[in-house]
């Protein structure tokens, strides 16, 4: 697994990395965001959602477990799956997962079942402040590419 390291003083950085991301996101990608409440998970997928031309605002979809957002370049599915803890997981997010976009999922933990073995990891910590530690992991050759330019940091 090849791995990352960055840190981000504030939410505008946290976002231009989500940005840097996006350039080389696909149909079918995952990235799957864990940190705690307020890590900037969210700030993270507005991040993504500006490379990829979105211009709707990209809210936290916790009470809608999922956010759609649809666009010319690439399809955004955003799933936040803390209200399931692996319950009621037969609700068609897998159709969401395995789509025609690509889906950053918030709290995967929740859903391990549904995930694919392939994907981008993105563990974002708060160090205070605004400051972030986002560690970034590619767990297959799709992703690896992603890692690569972001070491080189060009």
């Amino acid at each position: 697994m090849e791995t990352v390291e960055i840190l981000t003083k504030n939410k505008f950085e946290t976002m231009e990395i989500g940005e840097k991301i996006s350039k080389f996101l696909f149909p079918n990608s995952v990235i799957l965001l864990t940190g705690d409440l307020g890590a900037g998970k969210t700030t993270f997928t507005q991040g993504v959602a500006n490379g990829l031309g979105i211009k709707e605002k990209i809210i936290s979809p916790t009470f809608n477990i999922l956010k759609c957002y649809f666009n010319d370049k690439l399809n955004l599915y955003h799933i936040d799956a803390y209200r399931l803890e692996n319950n009621n997981l037969d609700i068609g997010l897998d159709e969401f997962i395995d789509g025609d976009g690509t889906c950053l999922i918030e709290w995967p933990n929740y859903i391990k079942s549904l995930l694919p073995s392939e994907c981008l990891e993105v563990k974002i910590i708060n160090i205070g402040e605004d400051s972030r530690k986002l560690i970034i992991s590619a767990n297959s050759e799709k992703y690896s590419g992603i890692v690569d330019f972001l070491i080189k940091g060009e």
